[in-house]
């Protein structure tokens, strides 16, 4: 478990992080959000003791945050940059020694990685040759060389094509399953509703909150229902009278249509049902929860 306590951090007069306070529970993959310029790599900057914080404290595990805690984490920073004349394999054993493996250890784990990645082929070439988005898998294998059971990733899936960015979730989940905690920045919201199982939003230096994914979008939902129906369109418009909103209504078969709709109220999910089904057959209703995006947009308007 990861607290952190009345966190801020000056630099000089400028408020980069201002008595941010969390609790991080194990075993979960932890999202960290917010526009740029929020605070969100001064707080991984401070969890990897990169800088010192101007106030509050970090514990891990009941003990304040020390060498040995960071020496532990794996961590990917925001800024990319591995040495260009070096080969692939030999850079990967390099960053493994520097994690506290032998020689022996870090070349097996490098092998293995670069297996799962399907970069064996390249072991021998120079970091140089790499494209881009192959020499972020190098720096993304470097930082779990050593097993850590802590990954601090500084916006991980930045640069990644669509098929690189699901190959990473792939491993964070598994990372999870494996009783890992993974805590990892991104303004990919996609990836927060996929993975996430918590977040802490963070805007101007403060924490705005922090919270289950689906709290959170269950918090800011809005009243949208889809609805597949087997009937009359006419009596469905109907029965919607002045509590529903119809969005769209399409039809799906001879008879079978599937709709949105949005409550003009505060309405439970059996009540809704109800009052349709008087009407029509119903045959799916499913309430639809705003994305993370969505919830995103409004904390930070509401915020300004």
């Amino acid at each position: 478990m990861i607290e952190v306590r009345e966190l801020t951090k000056l630099y000089h007069h400028k408020v980069a992080l201002d008595e941010v306070s969390m609790i991080i529970h194990p075993e979960q993959v932890f999202g960290l959000i917010g526009p740029n310029g929020a605070g969100k790599t001064t707080l991984i900057r401070l969890l990897n003791q990169i800088i010192a914080p101007t106030k509050g404290f970090i514990k891990v595990n009941g003990s304040f945050l020390n060498v040995q805690h960071v020496r532990s984490f794996g961590y990917l920073p925001e800024e990319r940059g591995l040495f260009r004349e070096m080969k692939v394999l030999d850079h990967l054993v390099f960053l493994g020694k520097l994690r506290g493996l032998s020689t022996f250890e870090s070349k097996n784990a490098s092998l293995h990685w670069l297996e799962k990645f399907d970069m064996t082929a390249w072991s021998n070439r120079k970091i140089s040759t790499l494209s881009k988005g192959m020499a972020q898998k190098v720096q993304f294998i470097g930082s779990v060389l050593h097993n850590p059971a802590i990954l601090i990733l500084d916006e991980p899936l930045s640069g990644f094509d669509p098929l690189n960015v699901d190959l990473l979730l792939e491993q964070m989940r598994n990372f999870k399953n494996e009783g890992k905690t993974v805590i990892f920045s991104t303004h990919n919201m996609n990836s927060v509703d996929e993975l996430c199982d918590e977040v802490a939003l963070i805007h101007q230096g403060k924490l705005v909150t922090k919270d289950q994914v689906l709290t959170l979008r269950s918090t800011y939902k809005s009243g949208n229902f889809r609805v597949r129906f087997r009937g009359s369109k006419m009596a469905f418009a109907h029965s919607l009278w002045t509590w529903f909103e119809l969005i769209s209504c399409n039809e799906l078969a001879d008879g079978v249509y599937e709709a949105r709709i949005k409550s003009r109220g505060e309405y439970a999910f059996n009540e809704v049902f109800e009052r349709l089904s008087e009407a029509v057959k119903l045959e799916m209703m499913e309430e639809q929860l705003p994305s993370m995006q969505e919830v995103f947009v409004k904390l930070v308007t509401h915020e300004k």
